[in-house]
């Protein structure tokens, strides 16, 4: 019995050594548990008091700015790419244009900057109304508003305002040089020089054949050459012929009034003998050879030699009318003022529609002849007349 008992405690002693060795081995487990558990609570503490530090500057955030810098008009024409020619016809005078988009000016447009019912005119000078003359529609006898005649600036570069022939060496014209000649008044056509006659009185004369049957015997400001002009031989007054798209064999006499620039979307604008005015690409005219000192002198005397002169004289700060697509105005057509309405705007031209006769035309927004301009230009007239007496 004693030996069973000795066994017992000492089975006991082994138990509760065990026992002890146990809850020791679990005390270091949950010790070894215990900082884990506090790194992920130090690890989540630091990172609130970080987002509260670095909240009010995440509120902060700065935002980016682009600034915009205009680039000069040479360079905007080096990275254009060529105008497309401007198409057109007779019967559409000359001024219709399917291969440039037409554009309405916006409530900003560019003219609108130097109108009467803006005090912020960037340059130019102070434009001028027409008086207050008023006209009435056949369908509506409520009277309409004249509208508001600018000096428009097409000024944005010194070259821009030459109205001087470059100081350029002359391109030689000999014989069986190919040029293109004047055979009518508004019909040129191409055709070789075939003799170099010198008159009594010193003057000479170039006997030219035409390739179409026919010689002529004209002189220097009579003839242009048939190779296209250089950009630095180009000014506005340059006399030159622009080709007829409808018929590729003839040109029509004009001057240039227009040099490229941001306004007329880099296109070139001739105003032609007939007191027709059109937007064409550098490909479709050509210079005289030896134009006038005055190249009105070479229009036959008529009204658009005299506008001509005006147009030049106000060159560049020529008159212009402000008109938009839908409203209605009196325009000359066949020799009488009839009632039409404007379709479309493109910079110095607008498109109208007759009431009447459902014919359509571009025609130049300083035209005389639109009535409010022609009234006006007649005032004008008039006071220089009375300034010089």
């Amino acid at each position: 019995m004693e030996v069973d008992e000795m066994e017992l405690q000492e089975s006991d002693t082994r138990v509760e050594n065990q026992t002890k060795r146990d809850e020791e081995r679990d005390d270091k487990e949950n010790m070894s548990d215990f900082p884990c558990k506090s790194v992920d609570s130090t690890n989540e503490s630091p990172s609130k008091e970080t987002e509260l530090k670095d909240g009010p500057d995440l509120l902060n955030v700065k935002r980016a700015v682009v600034v915009l810098t205009r680039l000069p008009d040479y360079k905007i024409s080096a990275l254009r790419p060529p105008t497309p020619p401007q198409f057109y016809s007779e019967d559409d005078s000359l001024s219709s244009s399917d291969s440039d988009m037409q554009w309405e000016p916006e409530d900003d447009s560019s003219d609108a900057e130097f109108s009467l019912s803006n005090n912020k005119k960037r340059t130019g000078r102070h434009a001028t109304a027409p008086h207050t003359s008023r006209i009435n529609n056949n369908n509506n006898n409520a009277p309409e508003q004249a509208p508001v005649i600018i000096s428009s600036v097409f000024a944005h570069c010194s070259n821009e305002t030459t109205k001087v022939r470059p100081n350029l060496p002359e391109e030689e014209v000999i014989v069986d040089t190919v040029v293109l000649a004047r055979k009518r008044t508004m019909r040129w056509q191409r055709g070789k020089i075939l003799d170099m006659v010198t008159r009594e009185d010193g003057r000479l004369k170039f006997k030219v054949g035409f390739d179409e049957k026919g010689k002529s015997l004209v002189s220097g400001h009579h003839i242009a050459f048939d190779t296209t002009p250089k950009l630095e031989q180009l000014y506005v007054g340059a006399r030159v012929v622009v080709k007829c798209q409808d018929n590729m064999f003839f040109y029509r006499p004009g001057i240039l009034v227009e040099l490229p620039s941001r306004k007329n979307r880099l296109r070139f604008l001739v105003f032609l003998d007939c007191h027709v005015a059109v937007y064409v690409g550098l490909p479709l005219f050509h210079l005289v050879c030896r134009p006038l000192e005055n190249v009105v002198d070479d229009i036959p005397d008529c009204p658009h030699k005299s506008f001509m002169t005006q147009y030049l004289k106000d060159w560049p700060y020529p008159h212009l009318t402000q008109y938009r697509p839908g409203q209605s105005l009196n325009v000359e057509f066949t020799g009488v003022q009839q009632r039409c309405e404007v379709q479309l705007v493109d910079s110095s031209l607008m498109q109208v529609l007759f009431q009447d006769t459902q014919h359509k035309e571009w025609i130049h927004r300083g035209s005389m002849r639109l009535e409010h301009m022609a009234r006006f230009l007649e005032m004008k007239a008039e006071e220089q007349r009375n300034d010089s007496d």
